[in-house]
């Protein structure tokens, strides 16, 4: 199976879990940059992943996911918002809908460290984001153990 891994990343969040499911993923694979990422209609399989900006996926990604039609497609992401947050999952929501020519095999979203430049603008704020309670929670994330269930996720996917 030709397998392709498209990630978009920040702060290095994003690309620690596009280098797990690429560690992760058996047979012929590549992986890139969401600014590099080739036509994904050559590939068997695409593993998209993001961080999110205002409850979306980020521009580059809104941009590249109504490309891929056809395809198992499996998502990931990162965030400063708790995992199974309201504001996650509209995030992964709204990425499923943009996908919606593709086949959504699974899904994956973890909390992301924040930049700390970042934090301090949403405090700044006079009323801050909605992640901006859950985001201390997200310091050393994506972990060790996002990254494991991560890696047993895909490696579920491809035995079957």
């Amino acid at each position: 199976m030709k397998s392709l891994v498209v990630y978009s990343s920040q702060t290095g969040n994003t690309r620690k879990l596009a280098d797990a499911v690429f560690e992760a993923l058996t047979g012929e694979k590549e992986i890139y940059p969401v600014s590099e990422a080739p036509d994904p209609s050559g590939y068997e399989f695409i593993a998209l992943g993001f961080w999110l900006i205002h409850g979306k996926p980020d521009p580059e990604s809104l941009e590249y996911l109504p490309k891929i039609k056809g395809k198992p497609l499996f998502l990931f992401a990162t965030h400063g918002a708790a995992a199974r947050s309201e504001h996650a999952m509209n995030g992964m929501n709204y990425a499923k809908d943009l996908a919606s020519g593709a086949r959504i095999v699974g899904s994956y979203s973890c909390q992301g460290e924040v930049d700390p430049k970042i934090m301090e603008k949403a405090r700044e704020k006079p009323e801050p984001p909605e992640w901006f309670a859950d985001a201390p929670v997200a310091v050393g994330h994506p972990d060790k153990s996002d990254v494991e269930e991560l890696k047993r996720l895909i490696a579920t996917f491809a035995a079957g």
